[in-house]
């Protein structure tokens, strides 16, 4: 097994568990098959598994690193957001959806994608590499974002919370939708959702 997993907390784990989307922070590893850091640059995205036929030796020496997510929602609580290569549709979604979202930034469709990453970057992790949360009402959030009670993570969806494993989620259970709760989903992130963007999200095991 290799560390390429990534849960919502951001952290890049080791597990069995095979990831239905692809993602990609830059070259994280070696000339081995070994994590060496945590992201390389601020672009986080969220590709699809295949794409024009190309074929990827995982953790190939020089190249980037392949990390893999349960789903997107998972990813974006990672702080991940859509390819524009092999994604074009979903990022051009997600970009109006943030700019929707998030007017206080003053950005527009002409704005490069990059003054978003950076903006990410600053709601992903702090100067010392901890993942930033921020505190919500529990009804003001959206569907297909994550919460943290007791240090596990939570999908919210239909007004139930989904207990996240590497392999799925657990069945749902509710709680008072009036409670103050830590999100892990980026700030602006959550805000994108809200403004429209349809994240992906499979509860079918649970």
């Amino acid at each position: 097994m290799l560390q390429n997993r990534v849960n919502p907390f951001g952290d890049i784990i080791t597990t069995e568990a095979r990831g239905k989307w692809l993602g990609n922070r830059g070259q994280l590893h070696g000339t081995g098959k070994t994590i060496l850091r945590p992201f390389k640059h601020k672009a986080w995205i969220i590709c699809l598994l295949e794409f024009k036929d190309r074929h990827r030796v995982i953790m190939s020496p020089n190249l980037w690193t392949e990390l893999f997510f349960l789903d997107e929602a998972t990813a974006m609580a990672a702080g991940h957001r859509p390819c524009f290569e092999c994604r074009r549709g979903a990022a051009n979604l997600f970009k109006t959806a943030w700019l929707k979202g998030n007017p206080e930034y003053g950005f527009n469709q002409k704005t490069l994608i990059g003054k978003i990453d950076e903006v990410l970057q600053k709601e992903r992790i702090n100067e010392k590499g901890q993942k930033i949360t921020f505190e919500a009402i529990l009804q003001d959030l959206p569907d297909g974002i994550f919460i943290e009670i007791d240090s596990q993570a939570y999908l919210v969806a239909n007004e139930q919370l989904y207990l996240w494993s590497p392999f799925g989620y657990e069945s749902g259970k509710q709680i008072p939708l009036s409670i103050k709760v830590k999100v892990l989903t980026p700030r602006s992130m959550v805000n994108t959702i809200k403004a429209g963007y349809l994240v992906e999200y499979n509860l079918v095991n649970t």
